[in-house]
């Protein structure tokens, strides 16, 4: 008789707190947050045609037909749109013996059925002689390895946050594809395997696909979006279409020329200066015309030459002044070339043909008649050649003359000399005597240079931005270096027709001298009304489009050929962003900067009283102070 096993106690209790061990341990774990529970929603609730997933709502859809044809680029427009969307594709290899063979038995299937239509009398069905042509292309290419075949699934899910802007978004974005001729259909009573097939699990639980050969297939490569970025240049901002960065350089395109243009207050001169400011780091020289007196913090932050131009100031520009230049050719011309440019200044001078911007075009007031031009020409070159300057380069050296020795001369010759220097007193010894009527005594020779026109007189200030442009074309075709030039309020150029046909000049010749022009306004309708205007937007490879005047939009529209959307938006961009063209490129970006960059070139008021309230209590943890160009940030006082 068997007897019955004696059980350890000492076995049973250590199983025991086994046991009890598990169950507390078990416990824990349960009682663990795991990174699932934070990204989980609260909830997710499925209907039929939608789905709800905490406290928004989503719908997923499948593709289901394509054209014949489909181009590259043709998703960017899913990739781009404006709202949140999830977007899986499930590409499947197909054996290309598997492909030859189906496609063997369909070609041979359709041309029966053609055969038999001929022999019924059928009209001809287009749609099966396209059918057999592509099927026999595949054929082609597959046999020779120069295709290989896929099945293609394309599903995306879309959010909103009510059901009526759910309905929105879906008729949204099923018109923008259906524009293409591709078709999608919401994936009714399976919208729980949608979502699974558009998470990042990859499971195909939908399995709706479509048979796509190699080139076909690539079409679909997601990230042909608006993108403009390069390995070199500087950072302008953020591509709002794809959180990119927008890293350029100016000069890679046909020219160097850009134009800016922005309602006061958007942020014309912020990104201005702030490309000034980074391409200084990449050694690249700036010239500045500043009108208002917004550049001053940022030119004596990098240690720029500040220039101040008015009738009070010891500064003093020649025009007469003569370039240095090294090439032979220009060396050659040089005089020829000051000539004209002088030509279009005096009569800027004398009364300006003043371009009058009307609807139908500038209607102009000629300053100068056919005998006046002739003997204005000939003063000059008297005048040259009594300072001893002649054609040949050799004499270039001589002191130049001034405006009082035109003067002179036209005073003391025959003709109507006499009435044009009187229309010459006022700069020579009347209201407007000694700034452009002596030697020049600035030789400047620094990185940044920001002439400062604000305390001129209004007539004067053309012909002040005349002069400076002129200083800084001669000192451009002297030295060819990297250099940018900022006209700001170009608009006051482009009121007067000779001042409008130089900078015209400049924008069409400034590539040749590694020169880059950025013109700046924010009067777009006479800036766009003049025929300098157009043809100075037309030679800049660059544009920047802020936030405009709805007068302004339907200008700018027909200019730069906006979609209706971008026409849409850009009276409504908040400060700071805005359409960057860049050759055939356009994205929409967001102008960002550091905040030391920011204290260097922010001419916002508040911005501005927060900064010095800080330098006077001695906090320098604001944006403010001195930049080192070698990228080192100092706090200082400025």
């Amino acid at each position: 008789m068997a007897k019955k096993q004696q059980l350890d106690p000492v076995a049973l209790a250590q199983a025991q707190r086994a046991r009890e061990e598990q169950e507390v341990n078990t416990a824990f774990q349960k009682g663990i947050t795991a990174l699932r529970d934070f990204i989980a929603p609260s909830s997710i609730e499925f209907q039929a045609s939608h789905f709800q997933i905490g406290t928004r709502y989503a719908r997923s859809y499948y593709v289901y037909g394509y054209p014949r044809q489909i181009y590259t680029g043709w998703l960017s427009s899913m990739v781009n749109i404006d709202e949140v969307v999830d977007l899986s594709m499930y590409i499947y290899p197909v054996e290309s013996q598997v492909v030859l063979e189906n496609l063997r038995k369909k070609v041979t299937q359709i041309e029966a059925g053609l055969q038999i239509d001929s022999e019924k009398g059928r009209v001809r069905d287009p749609a099966k002689q396209a059918a057999i042509l592509d099927a026999e292309e595949m054929r082609d290419k597959l046999q020779v390895g120069e295709e290989r075949f896929f099945r293609f699934g394309l599903y995306f899910t879309i959010y909103a946050g009510s059901l009526d802007e759910l309905e929105f978004v879906s008729h949204k974005v099923e018109s923008m594809l259906g524009q293409q001729l591709i078709y999608s259909k919401p994936a009714t009573s399976q919208q729980e395997q949608g979502l699974n097939s558009t998470i990042p699990q990859l499971t195909d639980q939908l399995e709706i696909r479509r048979n796509m050969s190699t080139g076909a297939l690539s079409t679909s490569f997601p990230f042909t979006s608006a993108e403009l970025s390069q390995d070199n240049g500087i950072l302008y901002g953020i591509n709002m279409h794809n959180s990119g960065l927008v890293i350029f350089d100016r000069f890679s395109l046909e020219n160097g020329n850009s134009v800016v243009f922005a309602k006061s207050g958007a942020g014309k001169s912020f990104t201005v200066k702030l490309e000034a400011l980074r391409s200084m780091m990449f050694g690249t020289e700036i010239f500045i015309v500043d009108p208002e007196n917004e550049y001053q913090r940022m030119c004596e932050a990098v240690g720029g030459a500040y220039v101040r131009l008015s009738l009070n100031s010891a500064t003093r520009i020649n025009p007469f002044d003569l370039p240095k230049v090294v090439d032979s050719e220009e060396a050659d011309n040089a005089l020829r070339s000051n000539l004209i440019t002088l030509h279009g200044l005096l009569r800027l001078m004398m009364g300006g043909a003043q371009a009058q911007m009307t609807g139908g075009g500038a209607a102009l007031a000629p300053a100068l008649a056919p005998s006046e031009e002739a003997d204005l020409d000939a003063a000059l070159i008297e005048t040259y050649a009594k300072a001893g300057i002649t054609n040949d380069p050799l004499t270039h050296t001589s002191i130049p003359p001034t405006i009082a020795d035109l003067y002179d001369t036209l005073l003391h010759m025959g003709g109507t000399g006499p009435q044009l220097a009187q229309r010459l007193r006022k700069y020579t010894t009347g209201t407007f005597a000694g700034i452009f009527s002596q030697q020049s005594n600035i030789n400047i020779n620094n990185p940044m240079v920001v002439f400062n026109i604000r305390d001129l007189e209004d007539e004067l200030r053309p012909v002040a931005m005349y002069i400076v442009l002129n200083y800084i074309w001669n000192k451009t075709k002297a030295d060819q270096k990297r250099r940018i030039l900022v006209v700001d309020e170009a608009w006051q150029l482009m009121k007067y027709e000779d001042s409008a046909n130089f900078l015209f000049s400049l924008a069409k010749r400034a590539r040749k001298y590694n020169l880059g022009i950025t013109t700046i306004t924010q009067d777009v309708e006479d800036f766009m009304g003049s025929r300098m205007g157009r043809a100075i937007v037309a030679n800049a490879s660059m544009q920047i489009l802020l936030k405009q005047s709805s007068s302004a939009v339907d200008v700018l529209s027909d200019v730069f050929k906006l979609t209706s959307e971008e026409k849409k938006r850009l009276s409504q961009f908040p400060v700071g962003q805005g359409l960057f063209f860049a050759g055939q490129n356009h994205v929409h970006i967001q102008i960002a900067a550091s905040p030391t960059e920011t204290g260097l070139i922010t001419t916002n008021p508040e911005q501005v009283q927060q900064m010095n309230d800080a330098a006077a209590q001695g906090d320098f943890s604001q944006p403010a102070g001195t930049i080192d160009l070698n990228n080192r940030l100092y706090p200082g006082s400025v």
